[in-house]
């Protein structure tokens, strides 16, 4: 939509009409937000969650989690967000299901079936079956009464007075709150099987996270022939050159067993004009920084960003188990692997 389009359409739009939306839509926030307020005051008053996560917890497959329609759509979410957050969990297709995908399905499983009116045709075929495997069946329903309530070995009520839809139909204010206790399981399980940020970055490798926590030194250093390094004896003069070949603003200085006992930085050199008027004669061990910080190459990216910036350096040595220079990081190395 072009900006004149847009224009136009908010033209035509008058201010009644945008009271109007503004009403509307604060009236459908507040309904679901009652909505997760009953639900949450309802959940004391029997065990119904208690028993559903103690069955997910001993479940030694995976979390089957199925629904149609809209009852569908929340039941990818909640399968996708505990399976994420240490729960095995796949979502079944239940008209799928009544067609061999109930294979899917294996005796060690849970199964939590969504249907708000719990009397979905396509759940009916499916329930018999998971139960004659002996799978455990956690329902959630907005009715006690239903078939799939009754059938199941925990129901957990998703109950809503009314739906945020004006005319009272659409799955809004329903779906709200399955999506929601949903995620409580999720996050019940989570705590309850010490599930952490390490355990929630290998599921995540491609996330900022994962990167953050699965990023070891050795997968962004420079090794090899990119790694600046020099003989205390060099003179300065030739370690200068080392630094402008292999740009990285540094050169390590290293002795005849390959171990760093230095580093020269374009810091160094800055201050170093400072004070010295010839070069010529220079030695890099009698400018050099000695002790200089390193890293072992399988620690992570992140301890490297660390030591960083809290010595406020932009370069830093990576050593092996006998202290032997086997790689270099720069900052911008860190950077370009969005470990920053």
């Amino acid at each position: 939509m072009s900006v004149t389009d847009e224009k136009i359409m908010l033209t035509s739009f008058n201010e009644t009409q945008a009271q109007r939306a503004l009403a509307l839509a604060r009236e459908a926030l507040d309904i679901e937000t009652e909505a997760l307020r009953k639900l949450s005051a309802r959940l004391g008053d029997d065990d119904s969650v208690a028993r559903a996560v103690a069955l997910m917890m001993a479940c030694k497959g995976r979390v089957v989690v199925s629904g149609i329609g809209k009852s569908g759509h929340i039941g990818r979410k909640i399968a996708a967000t505990l399976a994420s957050t240490g729960t095995p969990a796949l979502f079944l297709h239940p008209a799928e299901a009544a067609h061999g995908d109930l294979g899917m399905v294996t005796p060690g499983d849970v199964l939590i079936a969504i249907s708000y009116s719990g009397e979905s045709s396509e759940l009916a075929i499916v329930i018999p079956a998971v139960k004659r495997m002996g799978v455990p069946v956690i329902a959630m329903t907005g009715k006690p009464e239903s078939r799939l309530a009754q059938a199941s070995d925990v129901h957990l009520d998703v109950a809503v007075d009314k739906e945020a839809c004006p005319l009272n139909l659409a799955p809004t204010a329903s779906t709200t709150a399955t999506l929601a206790l949903g995620d409580a399981l999720a996050v019940a399980l989570l705590e309850l099987r010490g599930f952490k940020s390490e355990d929630f970055a290998l599921s995540h490798p491609g996330g900022a996270l994962g990167r953050r926590l699965l990023t070891r030194v050795s997968d962004v250093m420079r090794s090899g022939d990119a790694v600046p390094k020099v003989a205390p004896d060099t003179l300065l003069i030739d370690a200068l050159l080392e630094i402008s070949q292999k740009g990285m603003g540094m050169t390590a200085v290293v002795d005849g067993e390959g171990r760093p006992v230095g580093v020269f930085t374009d810091g160094d050199l800055r201050r170093l004009i400072a004070k010295v008027q010839d070069f010529s004669t220079l030695v890099i061990r009698d400018v050099m920084h000695a002790n200089p910080r390193r890293i072992h190459p399988e620690q992570l990216a992140v301890d490297a960003v660390a030591v960083m910036e809290e010595f406020r350096i932009n370069q830093m040595l990576v050593t092996d188990a006998d202290d032997k220079l086997v790689g270099a990081l720069h900052i911008h190395d860190l950077t370009r692997a969005k470990v920053i």
